[in-house]
């Protein structure tokens, strides 16, 4: 793993998410892709372990990390071998939610953004339409006000996640004389009256769902608006380049995943008395993939970390998708050719990285669309800015973000970080002793809670030190049995933590994933004894 762009926490997130996906979905893809439909309980697993909030604030249920983290789940989601199961909750995280998250109401984010959050809903992004793919300003779906809600007719379609899913975000003219001025994007319920969906059959992403919707006098309340009448468009302008970019990545791990299967293959596969790995127009292809494949991840790395700092970058995002994507098509011919006769044959991957990539090159704005941006900003010298949306506010509802410390942490208004042991106390030698034996106590009511848990959890077979500002607990598990103590001896693994995010890691209340992510849980020394933590706050 690359320690310009990723850190240790970032490899240990990366293996537990392999190892999830190794468990929940790997075993299952070749039936969901046969069946058409990837059962909606995985996604409530997926919201359980906060993978589908990796990006949202912890206040709706998210994990508020750093993009790379993103970066990690669809690399680590696309190398499963199904597009149809990489895309849904690509266009779930990436393409979709994220408008709700950067401009919708308090209400609409508390009833649909923590719900996709959690799982327990999946949406879809309602663009394209029978008219109108590439070009959004010319879409023909009206909403008309009236009164408190809104009537909406017309027609989408090529929109994943529409047919099983339980809401879309919607791009609707409100206001149709005022052309993008008139653009809006509404919150429409999948089952709400008046919309129809006809499932599409399609060349490939198999077990992801794709609809033709149709709306029919579909009533949707005003407060389902998503910030402000008319800035519909200008939000979509901003949200392109995230969409653009996890279509990048999706290709690039896919191109990886459909090389090193090729690889196996060629291991094994013999011709001419030897294998056929050994022949050299084979190995120079290979070759020549791999480093296609090297360069460009490194690239659309490069993109990822100017969006994680901000950038609005159209020109280097576009660049980034037009070549991953070609690429993905590239090297999905290639590595079916490797496969001979046998990659004609569904029972081999080749044959689904094939159909699958195919997709890449139109989805989230064509190739030809690309080649175009790139050639107005390079040919004609036309600067992208970042749209500035035509009216008072953006986001009406929206609170103030807290100011972030370069730790990730909250600060406080004087720029300290309080803790609750902190807060509001007079500092005098009374109240000091009277902190001093309340965290005393509370460390050892917590030392009790821990001991009752590593009795009844599988023997960890290494030690664990968690250290808090009050004192620490001991948690040797190399004998029979796990040993719980307040031994501040040396460890296979130290956690630094606050005492207080420590008992909603023991209540529940903390995802130990999340909390790694975050900052609030510090590891030193074993990344794999650290793997095992989640054994112990199940």
């Amino acid at each position: 793993m690359n320690p310009y762009f990723f850190t240790e926490e970032h490899a240990l997130f990366r293996s537990g998410l392999r190892a999830f996906l190794n468990k929940e979905a790997v075993p299952y893809i070749d039936q969901w892709e046969e069946e058409r439909r990837i059962p909606k309980d995985l996604w409530k697993k997926f919201g359980e372990m906060g993978y589908l909030g990796l990006n949202y604030p912890e206040k709706y249920g998210g994990v508020d990390a750093d993009f790379f983290y993103s970066v990690i789940f669809i690399e680590e989601v696309a190398r499963c071998g199904s597009g149809g199961f990489t895309i849904t909750p690509t266009v779930q995280q990436y393409m979709a939610s994220p408008y709700i998250a950067k401009y919708g109401s308090d209400f609409l984010k508390e009833k649909y953004l923590s719900k996709a959050i959690s799982g327990e809903w999946i949406c879809s992004i309602a663009i394209s339409e029978p008219g109108a793919g590439s070009d959004a300003a010319n879409i023909q779906t009206k909403a008309i006000k009236n009164g408190d809600h809104y009537v909406v007719n017309g027609a989408k379609t090529f929109i994943t996640n529409a047919y099983y899913g339980d809401f879309m975000i919607a791009v609707v003219k409100t206001n149709p004389e005022k052309g993008v001025n008139g653009v809006s994007l509404l919150v429409i319920d999948r089952q709400a009256e008046g919309v129809s969906a006809r499932k599409l059959k399609k060349l490939g992403w198999h077990a992801s769902d794709t609809a033709e919707l149709n709306f029919d006098d579909v009533k949707v309340p005003v407060e389902n608006l998503i910030g402000e009448e008319g800035a519909g468009f200008y939000y979509l302008m901003n949200g392109l380049q995230l969409e653009r970019l996890a279509g990048a990545i999706m290709a690039v791990s896919g191109s990886e995943a459909g090389l090193n299967y090729a690889l196996e293959y060629m291991s094994q596969r013999e011709a001419f008395g030897r294998k056929i790995n050994r022949f050299q127009v084979l190995r120079h292809r290979v070759a020549q993939l791999a480093s296609e494949i090297e360069c460009i991840r490194q690239f659309v790395y490069h993109c990822c970390r100017l969006h994680n700092d901000g950038h609005y970058a159209v020109k280097e995002c576009s660049m980034a998708k037009l070549l991953a994507t070609e690429l993905s098509d590239k090297t999905a011919y290639q590595t079916l050719q490797f496969f001979g006769g046998y990659g004609y044959m569904e029972e081999y991957k080749a044959a689904r990285f094939f159909r699958d990539s195919r997709i890449g090159t139109i989805g989230g704005g064509t190739s030809e669309i690309m080649r175009e941006i790139i050639a107005k900003m390079v040919i004609d010298d036309k600067q992208y800015q970042a749209p500035s949306v035509p009216s008072k506010s953006v986001a009406p509802n929206v609170a103030a973000a807290p100011d972030k410390a370069s730790n990730g942490s909250v600060k406080a208004s004087n720029g300290q970080h309080p803790t609750d042991n902190q807060a509001n106390i007079p500092i005098n030698s009374n109240s000091d002793n009277f902190i001093k034996n309340t965290n005393r106590m509370s460390v050892e009511s917590t030392t009790k809670s821990v001991r009752v848990r590593a009795e009844n959890s599988p023997t960890l077979g290494s030690s664990i030190k968690f250290v808090f500002d009050e004192g620490c607990i001991f948690l040797d598990g190399t004998g029979d049995n796990n040993v719980v103590s307040n031994d501040n001896g040396e460890a296979d693994c130290t956690v630094n933590v606050t005492l207080d995010d420590f008992k909603r890691l023991l209540d529940g209340d903390l995802n130990p994933m999340s909390a790694f992510m975050t900052g609030k849980l510090k590891v030193e020394g074993s990344m794999g004894v650290a793997m095992k933590l989640q054994s112990l706050f199940n």
